[in-house]
């Protein structure tokens, strides 16, 4: 009997590719203040509309692994565990979340785009969640000050990253399901 969980080689080297982009894509930031701007979020949300909910999450854990053991693929071309349990640790951690929750929408709901941008827009409030309690912690301020730097702020640039996606991810994911990469 063959194990059905098994992935295949293509499956992996999918999950090879996307977790590749993030590290390229991931250092490139833009500093301001204690949380820089990335465009981590909006790989991640790529990612999950190329390869479905389970592989764009395992895509993006990858990505954090590689961070975490020190090859500098985080904002700012950094990396290291130090920068897991830095200030914006939380929103590390976050995205394994946000991965989950906007793949859950994006898988059951991939004709309807309404629906994928709540799900993403709900993944990205759970990343908020996680990096404003982590930040307020870490650097010792009240949570109403970690949310005022580590949420507001980034609220225009999220929903034009979500908004952009929306209208992205679903012409890769077609392309790649035509072509026979989409399992």
């Amino acid at each position: 009997m063959e194990n059905t969980n098994k992935m295949s080689t293509r499956q992996l080297t999918l999950i090879a590719v996307m977790t590749a982009v993030t590290c390229v894509l991931g250092p490139f930031s833009l500093p301001i203040g204690l949380v820089p701007i990335s465009l981590t979020n909006l790989v991640i949300y790529i990612a999950i509309y190329s390869l479905g909910q389970k592989k764009g999450t395992i895509s993006y854990i990858v990505y954090l692994l590689i961070g975490v053991i020190g090859l500098p693929v985080f904002s700012g071309f950094s990396g290291g565990f130090a920068k897991l349990a830095g200030p914006t640790g939380g929103y590390l951690i976050g995205f394994i979340f946000m991965a989950f929750i906007s793949g859950l929408f994006i898988d059951r709901f991939s004709g309807k785009i309404y629906m994928c941008f709540i799900g993403m827009t709900l993944g990205t409030i759970v990343t908020y969640l996680f990096g404003t309690t982590w930040l307020a912690y870490v650097a010792k301020i009240p949570f109403n000050a970690a949310f005022s730097a580590g949420v507001i702020p980034f609220i225009p640039g999220d929903i034009i990253k979500i908004l952009l996606s929306s209208l992205i991810g679903p012409q890769i994911r077609k392309r790649l399901i035509n072509a026979g990469l989409y399992d």
